[in-house]
């Protein structure tokens, strides 16, 4: 969709309850940085059409992977600094 320009976060609170769990506040503002960097990414990223899916979807794709390989990773930093 052409007019797609920016990704509101709907849900019951947990991805700012994960983000308010991390220990540093490094983690948070990287993690922050991260979930509203699709934003800046998306209103000048094409979308596509008939023939193929478009960047706009692929750059969506790609983000969510990234924020998912961002939780995983301080997730892990946080237990090993339980422990």
């Amino acid at each position: 969709c052409e007019n797609l320009k920016h990704v509101d976060l709907v849900e019951g609170g947990g991805v700012h309850e994960t983000i308010a769990a991390l220990l540093l506040e490094g983690w948070k503002y990287d993690l922050k940085e991260k979930f509203y960097a699709i934003n800046q990414i998306l209103p000048n990223t094409p979308a596509g059409n008939d023939f193929n899916v478009g960047e706009k979807a692929l750059a969506i794709r790609m983000w969510i992977r990234a924020v998912l390989r961002k939780i995983i990773h301080y997730k892990a930093q946080h237990q090993s600094l339980l422990n």
